[in-house]
């Protein structure tokens, strides 16, 4: 094939894979409607964004259409197969069992990769614009304390989803929900807000010596929340000073509102949201739950449910829904919308937060932790009550384990918090930055330990998918070699190292396809097309997981191919080379971009 100059990708493709997709779906959805299977077609046409197993580069599994056609599925494989054969940019169209697998013209897959990647640089892998509104809530811890890694796992899975929806063409929203009016608030507002001499004895007897003289530098997370494990685990035995918390409770939801109850909100929140920009995680909107009950949003909902099919009220006059035909995995059927008193639960301003994000939103996400599923299935039960046929998706993501093992809590004695994780981090990261480069300026070296440890803690996060267990471990996180972000960066620096000593930083980067022809070359080429497609998948599905699987496999081919092809030292090729090494630090950075890990040219 002739050389090729780097150039444009054609009107609106932004995929190398997009047309191959195309011209596969075509044919794909009218072959299967001609055996009696088009209704199966949408789902197999969508295993085409899925990633495939080598050496196939697309697959389809047939299962499903097979029993809607009356044939089996190895059957209709080899049918399909024997059918598309010759079918344009594929050089094999085989039947595996029961899956139809495609293979593409490598040289043609190469010049549409590498025109996209050099031609739209850092916009490569995104989409085009899309219409729908998406929302994204996620953290939306209660502000009572630090954060403990827990929740950050919350905080990494919701950002990482905004950042994939915003490069599939989305325009989102991402939101922190504060909690600011329940009793949790309240107990922070009931400690603070006394004098000093009216602090109870028993509770200042749990706490640490010197914890009410702030020390400096102490963020203000740590100082304000340091009371609250002690004052919830003395309010359980006092009930005097319980019924003080629920009276504020009550005070709060109908809007009167201690002076100094929404600045210690604000103080503790700060200190909480900047742990997360030290992960480089930020919300779009912060939404105050207490706006819910001064606008009316609220008490239209509790109207809507006193109306609702399955209304009833408790013996002591709370106001319920009886969920018997719910079948949530709760002891009792009911659910609770209104106590006595009159105040509201959570439960019941939730649906309110809801129903004004779906008149904002066409997509509604929700991340939650698994021990919140009972939660989201009262939410869906309570909006099917009041007659609303919208839903929210929810991210549901399973515990993380401290390093050491260990389930956490916010409880005293058993958090670790995230501001100690990133100071771990940072430390062992600084060490290894030291031993590698001892000459290195402090400055330079803290800040590249800084990006160094914090991108450890995402993407042992985000490598694993939502619904396994995390186990944190400091030698898998913060490894150079295994799968983890110091690799990528490691990976990501070597390009740069490459780019540099070749006096190619900048562009053009013009190649010949046929210098990249070689083993190496040519299944690098194949797994840098796949970026476009592996973001579309995770804005669809919300597995994000798969963006971090594929950040690996591309470093990993990166450094085979780095250790297998003379670049620098080529006889013949040089140049192409050079172009295939620039695409791929691109496609990596605009990886790690997605996953929130800083980028290193040196390190």
């Amino acid at each position: 094939m002739a050389a090729t100059e780097t150039g444009g990708s054609s009107v609106g493709e932004t995929d190398p894979w997009a047309r191959l997709r195309l011209s596969v779906a075509e044919r794909l959805r009218a072959a299967l409607g001609a055996r009696g299977a088009a209704s199966e077609a949408d789902s197999a046409v969508q295993q085409l964004e899925a990633p495939a197993q080598p050496p196939a580069d697309l697959a389809v599994a047939l299962h499903r259409p097979a029993r809607r056609s009356g044939r089996t599925a190895e059957g209709l494989a080899r049918e399909l197969a024997e059918e598309f054969r010759g079918l344009a940019d594929f050089r094999q169209i085989s039947a595996q069992g029961a899956y139809l697998n495609f293979e593409v013209d490598p040289a043609l897959l190469g010049i549409r990769t590498l025109d996209l990647i050099l031609s739209r640089g850092g916009a490569y892998g995104h989409g085009s614009p899309q219409t729908s509104r998406v929302s994204v809530e996620h953290t939306s811890a209660n502000t009572t304390g630090p954060f403990h890694i827990g929740r950050v796992r919350n905080a990494v899975l919701g950002d990482t989803l905004a950042r994939v929806l915003r490069a599939a063409g989305y325009p989102v929203t991402t939101q922190y929900y504060v909690d600011d009016v329940g009793r949790q608030a309240a107990v922070i507002t009931w400690f603070w807000s006394r004098p000093a001499a009216e602090w109870p004895p028993e509770l200042l007897a749990e706490l640490p010596v010197g914890w009410a003289h702030r020390a400096a530098g102490q963020k203000p997370d740590h100082f304000r929340g340091a009371p609250y494990p002690a004052a919830t685990a003395f309010l359980k035995s006092h009930p005097e000073a319980a019924e003080e918390v629920q009276a504020l409770a009550r005070d709060l939801e109908r809007g009167r509102e201690p002076p100094r109850h929404h600045e210690l909100a604000v103080e503790i929140l700060g200190g909480m949201t900047a742990s997360l920009e030290r992960l480089g995680i930020s919300f779009d909107e912060f939404v105050w739950e207490s706006s819910l009950l001064t606008d009316g949003s609220v008490e239209e909902v509790r109207r809507r449910l006193a109306a609702a099919p399955h209304a009833v009220q408790e013996e002591n006059g709370a106001a319920a829904i009886d969920a018997t035909g719910y079948h949530l995995p709760t002891e009792g059927a009911r659910i609770i919308v209104a106590r006595a008193d009159g105040t509201s639960l959570y439960v019941t301003r939730d649906v309110a937060f809801h129903l004004r994000k779906f008149r904002s939103y066409d997509r509604v996400i929700d991340v939650l932790g698994a021990d919140h599923k009972l939660h989201a299935q009262t939410l869906e039960a309570l909006l099917t009550e009041i007659g609303e046929t919208r839903r929210p998706e929810f991210v549901i993501y399973a515990y993380i384990s401290a390093p050491g093992g260990g389930k956490m809590s916010s409880r005293a004695g058993t958090a670790v918090y995230l501001d100690d994780l990133l100071e771990e981090a940072v430390r062992r990261a600084a060490a290894e930055v030291a031993r590698r480069h001892p000459d290195l300026d402090p400055a330079q070296a803290r800040r590249i330990a800084e990006m160094v440890g914090a991108g450890a803690i995402r993407y042992s996060i985000l490598r694993v998918a939502a619904e396994k267990t995390v186990t944190f471990q400091w030698e898998e996180a913060l490894s150079f070699e295994g799968r983890s972000a110091p690799f990528l960066q490691y990976s990501y620096a070597r390009a740069s190292s490459l780019l540099r000593k070749a006096e190619a930083t900048e562009g053009p980067y013009p190649y010949a396809i046929e210098e990249l022809a070689g083993p190496w070359e040519r299944t690098l080429l194949t797994t840098l097309s796949r970026l476009p497609g592996t973001v579309a998948y995770a804005a669809r599905t919300g597995h994000v997981h798969t963006l971090a699987g594929y950040a690996h496999e591309l470093a990993e081919e990166f450094n085979r191919f780095y250790q297998e092809v003379p670049v620098l030292r080529a006889e013949s090729g040089r140049r192409s080379r050079v172009a295939l090494v620039a695409a791929a630090r691109q496609t990596l950075g605009n990886t790690l971009d997605l996953l929130g890990v800083e980028k290193l040219d040196r390190m």
